[in-house]
């Protein structure tokens, strides 16, 4: 019997039934390596058009108590935590060439924060600064980043455009030999590597895509020489060419609509449709936001990370579509098989939901069917746009479905899909950044610790670290990134906390005397069963889902990827882990050296 929930009625057996054949339609056997890395054959995709290309500058040597890897909002806000803990003298280095990270590269047209920019800017309360909307784009949000940087003092300890070759420790010293792409050698005590979460892109490795002979770009490195306008100006340059775009993921849900207004022919190939909810931006209220008191911010983030989680505060502060959607995992906290069946069909109620709102926005019916999502609502990270939609109801928006299969190959002037080529000028890649490969392959070095062992060695069968932050072999390395770590739907809640987090243990090394400090064994193997034990349900849910970054694109798992999982509980869980350990004093699953 159907069951029946505020109006959606849904058949759990059909709809079980349709999951496992949209999953099976897109199993594949290479997994991951399905992508590659642009430094193989697509290097020219990763160069930075938005730096100074002529910039240059003398190498230096220097000696300072922290070398901060990223400038990113991990690595902005690890380096004002460190001021706040008394520590002033630290480098932040890198690789583009202004502060930003994730918001430096992604200067796409259309794009914006998902999550509400009052919850998502960090310290607005101690700058001062109103976001104009409540989805901030970009553009503003970059602009906020540089703010940052100046509020806070952050420039004049910044290398930009300078990339880490190497960081050695030398154990006589106690100390890091941090060497870069600029001829620098720096000399710390501590590093903390804050970059690498989501700045590489990636792209399919398509049969035949290094033939095409049109232009070929990557989302975060957007080609505005060729669209012409810029990421708050109409593209005209486009009205001539016909544009392909692959990936229908977050990304693309906001680049579709801009091309859509600006190129002759757009044509959107899709391997698995988003869920796409509502989104209703609009501008911030002054009135409303200068009404709000003291350490409103605050409130405001945990309350949105609680309403995410299924901990439902008494008031929703944010009240939007994440809140409504209810993005957590919803077979981990399952209390018996009856409260497993009820969480079941609420999860397919809610996409339900979403799938009707395709229906009441698109015209044809065949494009309806097939742009509507059959998983789990935590299989893949949900959307809200209220223009993706829509444009395919233009003429000249063309999508391309391709049942699950994803693209046959590439040729020099088109695309391939089932036998059929599709002409296009422009081949752009809305593919997203990696996530699930080797920490050093991101962070784009090689740590090596103590008796010259290097990460990659360390690491071989997989990640060993006591809260994702200290590891066995690597004194006085600290690494904020996804590795048995955290994870939110605001992810600079994650690491906002976990800045402050390595700033406020650093400090307190330094207030009581700590040479070096690491993880032990014992710890490490324990923290390891906190992570399994956090997982519940979890595994179950996602080998039910269409592969995706979530869940490793359904790859058979192996030690390595058995020990490199996130923390699946709440965020506040593991902040709660966090704080615990800094409030004990002493450094507890610990090894610590003093001076």
């Amino acid at each position: 019997m159907p069951e029946q929930n505020e109006g959606i009625e849904i058949s759990v057996g059909e709809l079980r039934s349709k999951y496992q054949e949209e999953q099976l339609k897109r199993l594949r056997t290479d997994g991951l390596k399905q992508f590659v890395s642009l430094k193989d054959k697509f290097a020219e995709l990763d160069s930075d058009p938005y730096a100074d290309p002529t910039f240059s500058r003398d190498p230096i040597t220097e000696s300072t108590e922290v070398v901060v890897v990223g400038g990113g909002f991990a690595g902005m806000l690890t380096g004002i935590d460190l001021q706040k803990s008394g520590v002033t003298d630290f480098r932040i280095v890198e690789k583009g060439g202004d502060f930003g990270g994730t918001w430096y590269w992604n200067r796409y047209p259309g794009c914006m924060c998902d999550v509400e920019s009052y919850t998502y800017l960090p310290l607005l309360e101690e700058t001062g600064y109103m976001p104009t909307e409540r989805y901030a784009g970009a553009p503003e949000i970059f602009e906020y980043c540089q703010l940052l940087g100046r509020t806070f003092d952050l420039y004049d300890r910044a290398l930009f455009q300078t990339v880490i070759t190497g960081a050695v420790w030398d154990d006589s010293a106690g100390r890091w030999i941090v060497t870069t792409s600029r001829g620098d050698t720096i000399s710390s005590k501590y590093i903390v590597i804050a970059g690498g979460i989501l700045h590489k892109p990636k792209v399919p490795g398509i049969p035949g895509i290094e033939t095409f002979k049109g232009k070929m770009f990557h989302t975060t490195r957007w080609n505005y020489d060729y669209t012409g306008g810029g990421p708050r100006e109409f593209m005209d340059k486009l009205g001539d060419k016909r544009v392909g775009i692959i990936g229908t993921g977050a990304t693309a849900i906001q680049a579709v609509p801009k091309l859509a207004e600006a190129a002759q022919d757009l044509f959107v190939f899709q391997r698995t449709p988003s869920a796409v909810g509502v989104r209703n931006n609009g501008p911030t209220d002054e009135a409303w936001f200068k009404s709000l008191k003291p350490g409103w911010q605050e409130e405001r983030v945990v309350n949105f990370t609680q309403s995410v989680t299924g901990a439902k505060p008494a008031v929703d502060l944010v009240n939007d579509g994440w809140t409504d959607v209810m993005w957590t995992n919803t077979q981990a906290a399952a209390e018996s098989p009856e409260h497993l069946a009820a969480m079941e069909v609420s999860d397919f109620q809610t996409m339900e939901k979403l799938r009707r709102r395709v229906d009441s926005i698109i015209e044809d019916p065949e494009t309806a069917a097939k742009l509507k999502a059959y998983y789990g609502k935590n299989c893949k990270r949900v959307c809200f746009h209220d223009d993706y939609l829509p444009a395919f109801n233009k003429p000249n928006v063309h999508l391309v479905d391709t049942e699950g299969k994803g693209i046959e190959r590439v040729t020099e002037t088109g695309i391939v899909v089932d036998g059929v080529e599709y002409p296009i000028d422009c081949l752009i890649f809305a593919s997203g950044f990696e996530v699930q490969t080797d920490l050093d392959s991101r962070v784009g070095f090689d740590p090596i610790g103590r008796d010259g062992v290097s990460l990659s060695e360390s690491w071989s069968h997989g990640a060993h670290t006591l809260h994702g932050v200290l590891s066995g072999g690597f004194p006085n390395m600290m690494v904020i990134s996804l590795v048995q770590a955290g994870f939110g739907t605001n992810f600079v809640h994650f690491l906002g906390r976990s800045a402050r987090h390595v700033a406020e243990l650093i400090g307190a090394c330094e207030a009581q005397g700590v040479a070096t400090i690491e993880a032990t064994p014992e710890s490490e193997e324990g923290w390891l069963m906190v992570l399994y034990g956090a997982i519940g349900g979890g595994a179950d849910y996602v080998t039910t889902c269409t592969p995706g970054y979530f869940n490793s694109e359904l790859a058979a798992p192996d030690e390595k990827a058995a020990k490199g999982l996130v923390f699946a509980g709440s965020l506040l869980d593991y902040h709660a882990h966090l704080d615990e350990f800094r409030a004990a004093g002493d450094f507890p699953g610990a090894l610590v050296t003093k001076v």
